[in-house]
């Protein structure tokens, strides 16, 4: 398999998942597990052998963490690992979020990001 950065040197400028709006300097991204939607090598959910998503759970109540398990990069079935999580409220909801990131080691710099995107936002407003 090839490398993470020629991967994303090949798919930067053309997949089917950028969307690009005129006096943007750079394109926003619609792809699965790109926390911030934001087009770029960090936040990419395609190239990158760690990736985490979140999103709401089917019956409304919690939330679903999808991460990428890096050793099954070439068995397609198994390469995510899906995490239901239900709790109430917010603010619970979040510190669980991140307390399964920070005791894993996943990705510091995405745990990091975690209080700005706009899940942290939209599970507040759910929850409120």
């Amino acid at each position: 398999m090839a490398s993470p950065h020629l991967n994303w040197l090949i798919i930067r400028n053309n997949n089917a998942f950028i969307k690009k709006v005129r006096n943007v300097k750079q394109p926003f991204s619609v792809e699965p597990n790109n926390l911030t939607n934001r087009s770029s090598f960090r936040y990419t959910g395609l190239v990158q052998r760690k990736t985490v998503g979140v999103d709401f759970a089917k019956d409304k109540k919690g939330f679903v963490l999808v991460t990428k398990k890096p050793k099954s990069q070439r068995k397609p079935i198994k390469m995510y690992e899906v995490t239901t999580n239900k709790h109430r409220g917010a603010r619970r909801s979040l510190a669980k979020l991140r307390r399964t990131l920070v005791k894993t080691n996943y990705r510091k710099d995405l745990t990091k990001v975690l209080k700005n995107i706009r899940v942290y936002h939209s599970v507040l407003y759910y929850f409120s």
